[in-house]
């Protein structure tokens, strides 16, 4: 959600401006501009739409600097306008934001009080027209910067150069992600420095990065960065040097980054597999030693989205592998809840980017009220990781597709691997048990790599599926949460209405729902469940219904290969990935960039 790039540079930064955003869209975005600093003053050119209608104003009216900013915006106040697209520009001041400013109508109402008439629905130029005002009146830049973070309430990112200042930026963070960038020479003389909201975007210009706090504010220089916290003390925040990723924005011989992650999977979910597992001794790795399962009470699980299923599926096994009660929630309600705790509580927050404002919050406030905070998480230097007591890295890799693939199923396997070390420190699994499901867990990137081969079976399927309005997912136990997970997907890329339901309460209602050719999707179970679940589906199919059953057995539209009782959602997973993604390409649909949706969702 919203993108943010800034340089202070050598040589003109148009062209390098673009060039980061373009890593960014993946976050998902609805317009996109530039801001150009010089000696005469500050240029911006906007552009509503993707990137390309950007780079196509700058081919023939690029502006010249080597200081300037740049945002992709994903609208929230106000629609997808020029008038409503970044950097804003008022009086001396330029500034891109991420994030939400609450205050910004009685700040806005002040505004026009004294006479300033403003271009934009938004919020950010609000910020933008204060702090010009502020100038007016305090001593110096820095005064006024501060005066306008005390004036601020709600989240941002924000990154601001000023007129008759063209070797200057301000930046500040607060509840919204910015990292810094360090390029050669920052010691001792000219040197490049780069602002991102994401450290995808700095890739390409340096490894070495810092990352603001929240309440931190810096000025940056050519040839030096200050960083102060929200009282204007000076600090220090470390530098770190991080992999290089320059390749992973290439789609590779893959018509969308969705199916290239896909396909990706069983790749990443070996690599991950080897910093949990020890194959050759079959048994779990030194893991989470910081955290002791065996005296908790219960353990909390939150997550938005995909990270949520993720997290309902985790809860069927954490309490049978552990013996241990598990509560679920969305981060986005257990934030607005006075839940009362014990104190013995371990805490398990997981998201993909590790910047999902929502689970951020709620892990927060829960400082100091539970025994243990565990982040599951794919960048380790995301704010999430960085406000947890003990992480746990999924290894996937970028994903730059808005549906989660990898990550998701990265999740699963971090989280079946949490509870394979509450169980045994619980002594809730015995020694040959433990041994069993590891075994299981270590067959996961070869059952996902059988059932990828699946991929012509499933584009026949989806053939018939994208004639539907309509779309029904059924589960039960734990394929119930890969149901509903299918269902979000479908929803998310395709735009068909898709809904899941825990199959054995298909008589409560949702079978109502049900008539001729409405096609339900069938996620076969096996043991005990396997004919119950038959059942259900002979229910909907007496009723008309086209049923799509997924399993391992013969007659089985999709049959999945054999695993075991949890490796089987991997298959699934995977599945319900390839189902809505040639679904969303037999419609036309924007696989990779869905509309009104963001990858990292970092406000409220």
């Amino acid at each position: 959600m919203c993108g943010i790039v800034g340089i202070i540079g050598r040589d003109d930064v148009a062209e390098r401006l673009v060039d980061g955003l373009q890593r960014l869209e993946y976050r998902g975005y609805d317009s996109a501009g530039i801001a150009v600093a010089n000696g005469a003053g500050i240029a911006v050119r906007r552009a509503v739409g993707k990137l390309d209608n950007l780079k196509s104003d700058l081919k023939t009216d690029a502006p010249t600097g080597r200081v300037g900013i740049g945002h992709t915006r994903w609208a929230t106040h106000g629609g997808a306008t020029q008038s409503n697209a970044h950097p804003h520009k008022v009086g001396c001041v330029t500034l891109v934001h991420n994030g939400i400013i609450e205050n910004h109508w009685a700040l806005r109402v002040e505004l026009e009080a004294l006479g300033v008439r403003l271009s934009s629905e938004t919020d950010s130029e609000v910020a933008a027209a204060w702090l010009d005002q502020l100038l007016g009146r305090a001593e110096n830049l820095d005064e006024a910067f501060q005066q306008l973070l005390d004036t601020l309430v709600g989240s941002y990112a924000l990154a601001v150069v000023f007129e008759g200042y063209p070797d200057l930026m301000f930046v500040a963070r607060q509840g919204s992600p910015l990292a810094i960038g360090y390029g050669p020479g920052v010691e001792g003389g000219a040197a490049e420095i780069f602002v991102g909201s994401d450290a995808l975007a700095l890739a390409p210009f340096t490894d070495q990065v810092s990352y603001l706090e929240d309440g931190d504010w810096a000025a940056i220089r050519p040839d030096r960065v200050e960083i102060f916290d929200r009282q204007g003390a000076p600090v220090t925040r470390a530098v770190l040097t991080i992999a290089a990723e320059d390749s992973v924005v290439d789609k590779g011989p893959w018509p969308h980054y969705m199916r290239k992650e896909i396909e990706e999977q069983p790749e990443s979910l070996g690599r991950l597999l080897g910093t949990l597992v020890d194959p050759g001794a079959n048994a779990l790795k030194p893991l989470l030693e910081e955290i002791d399962f065996a005296a908790a009470d219960r353990i909390i699980l939150l997550g938005c989205g995909t990270a949520h299923y993720a997290c309902h599926l985790a809860s069927y096994w954490i309490e049978e592998l552990a013996r241990c009660p598990v509560e679920i929630d969305l981060a986005s309600e257990y934030r607005y809840r006075d839940r009362p705790l014990t104190g013995r509580e371990i805490v398990i927050a997981v998201s993909q980017s590790g910047e999902t404002a929502d689970t951020l919050s709620a892990l927060t406030a829960l400082s100091g009220r539970v025994a243990a905070r565990l982040a599951v998480v794919n960048v380790p230097t995301s704010s999430i990781a960085r406000e947890a007591d003990a992480i746990l890295e999924l290894q996937a890799g970028p994903e730059i597709g808005v549906a989660s693939t990898k990550a998701f199923t990265g999740q699963l396997m971090a989280l079946m691997a949490v509870a394979l070390k509450a169980g045994r420190d619980r002594g809730a699994l015995c020694d040959a048990r433990l041994a069993e499901a590891i075994t299981e867990l270590t067959s996961v990137p070869r059952i996902v790599a059988d059932t990828l081969r699946l991929v012509p079976a499933v584009e026949t399927a989806a053939r018939r599926l994208a004639e539907a309005s309509d779309l029904y997912f059924l589960g039960r136990d734990v394929h119930y949460p890969i149901a509903r997970e299918a269902a979000l997907k479908m929803k998310e890329i395709s735009y068909i209405h898709a809904e899941a339901y825990a199959a054995g309460e298909l008589k409560h209602g949702p079978i109502a729902l049900i008539d001729e050719g409405t096609p339900v999707v069938v996620f076969d179970n096996l043991g005990a469940l396997h004919e119950k679940t038959a059942s259900n589906t002979a229910e909907v199919a007496a009723r008309g219904a086209e049923v799509v059953r997924i399993g391992p057995e013969e007659g089985a539209a999709l049959r999945t290969p054999e695993a075991g009782p949890h490796a089987t959602g991997f298959a699934y997973a995977v599945v319900a990935q390839l189902l809505a993604y040639f679904v969303a390409v037999e419609k036309g649909t924007d696989v990779d960039q869905p509309r009104n949706l963001a990858k990292s969702v970092t406000v409220e």
